[in-house]
């Protein structure tokens, strides 16, 4: 993946000015370009340059820094959840049916937020939560009756994700959550937004049925790295200026969910076929 100047200042909190210096004085710039000559770093040299910002927290004057910073490190192995089995989820999805169908909102959320803690966010979600929905939305459509268990259940699930704490801290911000301009489904951008949460992530989230105009006026104030656009059809999705957001903007654009399958992207704009696809896709650039 490729980033802007811009994007990476936000991404590690300094200023684009301190990365031009770097760039002049140590050698820490971007080699690649675009083919209409605009800087974009990669992956890896943002890690050197998140190496650099770390060595001279540590009080390492800039040019020994700089040096060090090109040399590989291993990285540190991360914890991780223990494994969702595909009997457990079964499992876990007839317990959420059955609490559902007796209109049992509390039980819902309180399914979901063992899950949550047993599992993480992205296998909670991707094994259990979302088929659970997906099968009740089903039922709905074959039936012509139900919607009150869909509703009750998505009200569980999201009391379940916002507990998710946020972190705890200030700083730049990572990643901006937002809907198309009808879409009104947002239990997928919550779920994102807790698994960015779990994982020490700074976002924010504009939420449901957000006018491009909005959008546009909170990017020039919040400037986040990067955009996730959710929607779940095709009709709500070509609603959404992608080109024109990609001309205005130096944050990365992903375009999250079914609705934007088939549709012509900028080759810019990622697209995400997971949960743990988007999360690693906002989280990895920044992670020391």
């Amino acid at each position: 993946m490729s980033w802007t100047p811009r994007a990476v200042a936000a991404m590690l909190g300094i200023s684009p000015t301190t990365l031009r210096t770097w760039d002049q004085r140590y050698g820490l710039g971007p080699s690649d370009r675009t083919a209409g000559g605009h800087r974009r770093y990669r992956d890896d040299e943002v890690d050197r340059l998140r190496r650099m910002i770390a060595l001279t927290a540590q009080g390492v004057a800039p040019v020994d820094a700089a040096r060090q910073s090109q040399q590989q490190v291993p990285a540190s192995p991360r914890p991780t959840n223990p494994e969702l089995t595909a009997a457990a989820a079964r499992s876990a999805r007839r317990g959420f049916l059955t609490a559902a169908d007796r209109l049992d909102e509390p039980r819902v959320r309180r399914l979901a937020a063992d899950l949550i803690a047993g599992y993480g966010v992205v296998a909670a979600w991707q094994a259990v939560l979302a088929p659970f929905l997906i099968e009740l939305g089903d039922r709905v459509h074959k039936r012509g009756t139900g919607i009150e268990v869909e509703h009750l259940a998505g009200a569980g699930l999201l009391h379940a994700l916002r507990a998710v704490p946020y972190p705890d801290r200030d700083g730049v911000l990572t990643a901006l959550l937002t809907c198309a301009p009808e879409e009104q489904h947002t239990l997928a951008l919550e779920a994102l937004g807790a698994a960015l949460s779990e994982e020490d992530c700074l976002w924010r989230s504009l939420g449901a049925r957000v006018p491009s105009a909005a959008l546009h006026d909170a990017l020039e104030r919040l400037r986040p790295a990067v955009i996730v656009i959710w929607a779940h059809h095709v009709d709500l999705a070509s609603t959404v200026p992608i080109e024109d957001l990609g001309r205005t903007t130096d944050a990365v654009l992903v375009a999250a969910g079914p609705g934007w399958d088939g549709l012509a992207l900028p080759a810019s704009v990622h697209r995400p076929a997971t949960l743990a696809d988007a999360v690693r896709l906002i989280v990895d650039p920044i992670r020391g």
